[in-house]
């Protein structure tokens, strides 16, 4: 007899092997962190004698889940914000908050906090994308959970780099330092297109090659993002990144929802592993993953939770029965991704996704002794029909519940027993977390009560500390003015043509300004769209345009000036202002020299609403003495133009509109 470590009897064991092979009762011999044997018990029984040996009490012995795709820090992030669209709930919540909290702590206390939720309901293996996973790896390691830890890297500054150039020193030292580890598989992790350039994809393609390293990517989450792909380089995600080499690496594809059948077989022929997370994309409405027709075209596709941020938690066994309903709802087909197939995308199919089928996802002979137990006696679970011996994977899917999972198994070293964690003090990691969620709710309350803290915490914004000295003049027709322009004297240094759209947002107190969402279409000399220009300004209350000595010629401050990366329905849904205006012009706009000082003249037709045409004058200034100068320059001006005085108007646009709008 071979004398090893543990053997688990009185079990219905599950392999999930190739041939799906029930021992009931069975059993499991362990020795180290390995597995030695599985069968039937009076078979194993008879061959080994063990150290320790555990009986089952006829609970459900099968392969430990294996969660494709997670943040696992985020348990940190758990309700911060929520029932709002992808765009809005990641760039105006999620990353400003993450800029302002996310450190070394912060993503070990998220991390233990993930495990201990992982091990209670059965994961014993994830695939984490996040930042600082040098100590989200330390952490997981200690706890003693296996786990994929993906470097991010964006085009743009993040918690732990200021340049991608950071991301990728930092993912190659992760590499370096956990190759070969027992538990930890360290990869890159690319974010998405949208928030990757060219040369950050092509980095990391030459880093994952040069390591043979996983890569783990947001593929096609969103209608969005493929739609701006195919108007920015005319082709959809997949054949994008195939241009970088990407599919030439270990590909782990999260999401995956919009995707043509073209793509779905690029993919399996390319052997990309595919992470669905039915429950995120749900609750984002990204949309419906094609399961089904990836499993049709032998695809490996696993089961993730996406990050408990946005779904928010980490049950794998809500997530598995999730992701077999919504197959069978989206296809038509009551018999879409039957039981068995689902309970195989959440073990050896998704063990098979990670490229790790070599180690985990079935209980076979010489792989790592990673497994739980099911307790299937709960009266929710009653009763159980013996007639059909797969009858137990749908008593799994549609019955069962992670509260059944009693003991986790990783590696050989038990993190839960009878139902009681082994490595991890929750009530301490508990305590931690609602002292940062108290720091969070403060900072969020101050930002949220302030317009100027909520443009800040997106990104982009400076301020102009200049100023202005403008007028305004209705006229009936801009033609006299153009050929005054052709005057001596008047020195036209460039020439510009805008159609130009205007949004601005009001809110309840006139404290908070006003925000103009701008956008800007260059036109050439037959009018024709050459480029695109969106940007934001912060209009304060302190901005207040002044009369300079009575000129009726206003002084007026620079605001707040922002790139608009994100749509117009973006920023109206981020900064929920209580009143919309729209105003939509066509603009020539001037740079010319007038005694050696430059003025920018615009000659406006405000079409919507109709109000007619103008003449705006305005120059920049940077002291009262050079602000009384350029108002004597500009009335001299006016009267050049052939323009009258006393038509000056001291409001702006926004006022005449609204002025008009009340009247």
């Amino acid at each position: 007899m071979q004398n090893i470590t543990t053997i688990l009897k009185n079990a219905i064991v599950l392999t999930m092997n190739q041939n799906y092979q029930i021992f009931d009762p069975g059993a499991v011999a362990i020795d180290g962190d390995k597995i030695i044997a599985v069968g039937l018990q009076d078979e194993i029984l008879s061959q080994f004698q063990a150290t320790e040996e555990i009986d089952c009490e006829k609970k459900v012995l099968m392969p430990g889940l294996v969660n494709t795709h997670t943040h696992i820090p985020m348990t940190l992030l758990r309700g911060l914000s929520d029932d709002l669209r992808l765009d809005v709930w990641l760039m105006g919540y999620m990353m400003p908050v993450e800029r302002e909290f996310v450190s070394p702590e912060f993503v070990r206390l998220g991390t233990k906090l993930g495990c201990a939720e992982f091990i209670r309901s059965g994961v014993t293996t994830f695939n984490d994308m996040y930042y600082f996973e040098d100590h989200i790896a330390e952490a997981t390691a200690e706890v003693g959970l296996r786990a994929i830890v993906s470097q991010t890297v964006m085009k743009f500054s993040t918690p732990d780099a200021e340049s991608y150039e950071d991301s990728l020193a930092l993912s190659e030292d992760l590499i370096k330092k956990w190759q070969g580890h027992a538990l930890i598989i360290p990869a890159i992790a690319p974010h998405a297109v949208y928030t990757c350039t060219p040369d950050v994809l092509t980095s990391v393609v030459a880093l994952a090659k040069k390591y043979d390293a996983r890569v783990h990517f947001h593929v096609s989450e969103t209608k969005d993002e493929v739609e701006n792909l195919r108007k920015e380089h005319g082709m959809p995600v997949v054949p994008y990144i195939r241009k970088f080499g990407m599919l030439e690496t270990k590909l782990i594809a999260a999401h995956c929802v919009h995707l043509d059948e073209g793509e779905i077989r690029t993919l399996q022929h390319a052997g990309v592993g595919i992470a669905h997370n039915p429950t995120s994309n749900l609750k984002l409405a990204s949309g419906f993953a094609p399961v089904d027709s990836m499993m049709r075209l032998e695809c490996n596709v696993g089961i993730g939770t996406d990050g408990p941020a946005s779904n928010n938690d980490l049950d794998m066994f809500e997530e598995i029965r999730l992701a077999n309903l919504i197959a069978k709802a989206y296809s038509g087909d009551p018999t879409a991704l039957p039981a068995r197939q689902t309970l195989a995308m959440a073990t050896i199919i998704g063990a098979k996704a990670l490229f790790m089928d070599d180690i985990i996802g079935s209980l076979e002979p010489g792989k790592r002794a990673d497994l739980i137990l099911v307790d299937i006696s709960p009266i929710h679970n009653q009763p159980r029909f013996l007639r059909d011996p797969d009858g137990v994977y749908a008593q799994i899917i549609y019955a069962a519940k992670s509260t059944d999972v009693t003991d986790t198994m990783v590696n050989g070293k038990w993190l839960m027993r009878d139902r009681q964690l082994q490595t991890i003090n929750e009530e301490e990691l508990i305590a931690q977390a609602h002292a940062i969620a108290g720091q969070i709710d403060e900072f969020l309350k101050g930002r949220e009560e302030s317009v100027y803290s909520k443009l800040i915490a997106i990104g982009g914004a400076a301020e102009e500390e200049s100023f202005e000295v403008q007028v305004k003049i209705k006229v009936d027709s801009i033609s006299p003015v153009l050929e005054a322009l052709s005057k001596p004297g008047i020195l036209i240094l460039r020439k510009r043509h805008y159609h130009e759209y205007d949004t601005y947002f009001g809110f309840d107190r006139p404290s908070q300004g006003r925000l103009r969402y701008r956008e800007d279409e260059f036109l050439d000399d037959k009018g024709k769209i050459t480029s695109v220009r969106s940007r934001l300004t912060l209009i304060g209350e302190m901005d207040t345009p002044r009369d300079i000595n009575d000129s009726k010629i206003m002084l007026s401050r620079s605001r707040y000036l922002a790139p608009a990366t994100h749509s117009l329905r973006f920023y109206s849904e981020y900064f929920k202002p209580s009143t919309e205006l729209e105003i939509e012009k066509n603009r020539l706009r001037y740079l010319i020299q007038y005694k050696d000082t430059e003025f920018f003249i615009n000659l406006d037709t405000i079409q919507k609403p109709n109000i007619g045409n103008f003449v705006e004058i305005k120059s920049r200034t940077w002291s009262r003495q050079d602000a009384d100068q350029k108002t004597s320059l500009i009335r001299e001006l006016v009267t050049y133009l052939g323009l009258d005085l006393g038509q000056i108007n001291t409001l702006d646009y926004l006022q005449i509109v609204e002025h008009k709008l009340e009247i």
